[in-house]
């Protein structure tokens, strides 16, 4: 029989739902706190509550909390145990939520220990969302974390590192134990705020960028040269030194540069 909370509600973590239940209070508490620019918003959005571990800390604060639950056991259980959330859960997968139904234009931030199968996912989605989500702080996969703010030269870097870098100025804060959770997932987890930067107008056709940036990573171990050629037929500028470069040594500037470029030959 698996296990419940006494109330009849099963509380064994799912793997379909990518749930792995934080069981230490002093991160969670760490975690609550790591929200800095509450001035931006009066509201925040939690994702995957759980069994609402983080949530109650969260529910200390002086903004609007909302939580975004797909697994219904959860929601039962966040109803059932608290009450104070109100009509603030919205049972459904985040992926798919339409946030202006919810907020309206207001601005939000985003907050929550991320299932690991849609965290990536769930920054594209913020990426998308950027000029509603002033910050985000979140708990991935310690590599994932890692990734997202990663500088540029290093084997971490890559499109998520770049997308998400055009937009907000990243933090890698600390680094959680697999033992802190039950089950114990079979990774480190790492946590990590990301703060809008005051400009993010690049200069340039964010989805061009953005289809530039997955390119030259599609094949990363190539240079410039060679994968640009789709985008850029100019031999004297497939000449340019720039272009003996591989993806993972540019800077963002560096991929705006190059964006900026291709408008031009179009």
């Amino acid at each position: 029989m698996r296990p419940s909370d006494g109330k009849g509600y099963y509380m064994e973590a799912k793997k379909s739902f990518g749930q792995h239940f934080l069981t230490n209070e002093r991160i969670a508490e760490r975690i609550a706190n790591a929200l800095i620019s509450e001035n931006a918003y009066s509201k925040v959005l939690e994702v995957g509550p759980g069994k609402g571990f983080l949530t109650k800390y969260l529910l200390k604060k002086d903004y609007e909390l909302f939580v975004v639950e797909a697994d219904k056991d959860m929601v039962t259980y966040l109803n059932e145990h608290l009450p104070e959330l109100n009509d603030h859960i919205i049972a459904d997968d985040f992926l798919k939520v339409n946030f202006e139904s919810i907020f309206g234009t207001e601005p939000f931030a985003l907050i929550g220990n991320f299932p690991y199968n849609i965290s990536s996912q769930i920054v594209f989605k913020m990426l998308e969302n950027r000029a509603q989500i002033p910050e985000m702080v979140g708990m991935f996969q310690k590599e994932v974390a890692e990734r997202i703010v990663s500088a540029p030269g290093g084997k971490e870097y890559g499109v998520i590192s770049v997308l998400t870098q055009a937009y907000y100025d990243g933090t890698y804060l600390f680094t959680v134990d697999k033992g802190n959770f039950n089950p114990p997932p079979k990774v480190q987890s790492g946590v990590i705020r990301l703060v809008r930067k005051s400009n993010t107008d690049l200069g340039c056709k964010p989805e061009l960028f953005r289809t530039i940036v997955k390119t030259a990573f599609g094949q990363r171990r190539k240079m410039l040269r060679n994968t640009m050629k789709s985008f850029i037929s100019s031999p004297e500028l497939l000449a340019d030194p720039f272009f003996n470069k591989r993806p993972e040594v540019l800077s963002v500037e560096d991929f705006v540069r190059l964006t900026k470029w291709v408008e031009e030959k179009r």
